[in-house]
């Protein structure tokens, strides 16, 4: 969307124009948090989506990409999923926690744009509720607009962080404001900001993969992942040495 309510300010960061770096720093991120992770314990993850009108333009190649995230963890198990995704009037809903990634991408397809602004705080709040009833591992969010009270996101996200939820924030196209917003968001809860380019759809569809096996079984289901054809995993895994 091109209109915003207000403009909100977050202090600059470095890297403002995303390139390899930003990659680079995903998977460092993943790799920091897989140190931690329970590989006993069944992943939970969060998938956010932005659904309204700005992004229809380019709204099935990107549904196309993030079920895909879906159907290539289908078969590894262990790892609960849940969507996410706010549009139009105030509208936001959430689906039921589900081990079925197939089916979990056949529900993100039906999902629509419709106009309205956008509604982080609301995934934020969310996904806090659902931390507190049993962990989540991760949440990935795919937006490409922010046009809310940025210090009361950063709160929220702040307040995440500590309780150890790690937001992937994974940005559409180069609105500047979202882009500081949602750097600052994956900074304070210990996540990481990526590009979200479909013209690098081969690398990115690899992320998204890796965050959710990541999700699913830690560095041990990394590697399964990394022998079965994951380069990204592969360099994920260099650097877990």
């Amino acid at each position: 969307m091109t209109d915003k309510r207000k403009t909100p300010v977050v202090p600059e960061t470095a890297g403002a124009v995303s390139d390899n770096s930003d990659i680079d720093g995903f998977l460092a991120a993943v790799r920091n948090k897989s140190k931690g992770h329970d590989a006993r314990a069944r992943g939970r993850l969060i998938f956010a989506m932005d659904a309204t009108m700005s992004r229809q333009p380019t709204w099935d190649r990107a549904c196309q990409l993030q079920g895909e995230m879906f159907r290539q963890t289908a078969a590894i198990g262990g790892l609960s999923v849940q969507l996410i995704y706010f549009r139009g009037f105030g509208e936001c809903r959430a689906s039921k926690w589900v081990g079925d990634g197939i089916r979990l991408a056949g529900l993100m397809s039906s999902v629509q744009c419709r106009g309205g602004y956008t509604q982080i705080g609301k995934v934020l709040a969310h996904a806090r509720r659902e931390h507190e009833k049993q962990p989540v591992s991760a949440v990935v969010y795919v937006g490409d607009c922010m046009e809310e009270d940025v210090d009361r996101l950063c709160a929220a996200a702040g307040e995440l962080g500590l309780l150890g939820v790690s937001f992937f924030m994974f940005q559409e196209g180069h609105d500047p404001v979202a882009e500081r917003a949602f750097r600052e968001i994956a900074r304070l809860t210990g996540g990481a900001y990526c590009r979200f380019d479909t013209s690098s759809a081969d690398r990115l569809r690899e992320l998204l993969a890796a965050v959710a096996v990541y999700a699913a079984g830690g560095a041990a289901a990394l590697g399964d992942y990394s022998r079965a054809g994951g380069a990204e995993a592969a360099g994920l895994l260099e650097q877990l040495k």
